[in-house]
């Protein structure tokens, strides 16, 4: 059963390849979604597939960005039927 969140990240993350290093890991796992900057200097990140793999790309992601994350908001929506996951400008 699909699942799809929707995370807010602050802190020093735009400028610092985030985005970039979102799609590298979104693209080793079977999810949908997309990765944007947001006016505000924050970044968020909207992620839908199998608890599983959301679940792993989220901690991948914490993993390999934490010195740069300051807050992390987490919400979920109903799935939406997305398969591919991109770079939203």
């Amino acid at each position: 059963m699909p699942i799809r969140q929707r995370i807010l990240y602050r802190g020093h993350v735009q400028g610092v390849g985030f985005r970039v290093t979102c799609h590298s890991i979104a693209a080793g796992h079977e999810v949908g979604g997309h990765v944007r900057n947001l006016a505000d200097g924050s970044v968020e990140l909207v992620l839908e597939g199998e608890t599983t793999e959301v679940q792993a790309v989220l901690a991948e992601v914490i993993e390999r960005m934490e010195g740069h994350i300051r807050e992390q908001l987490a919400e979920s929506e109903a799935p939406r039927g997305d398969r591919e996951f991109r770079i939203a400008r």
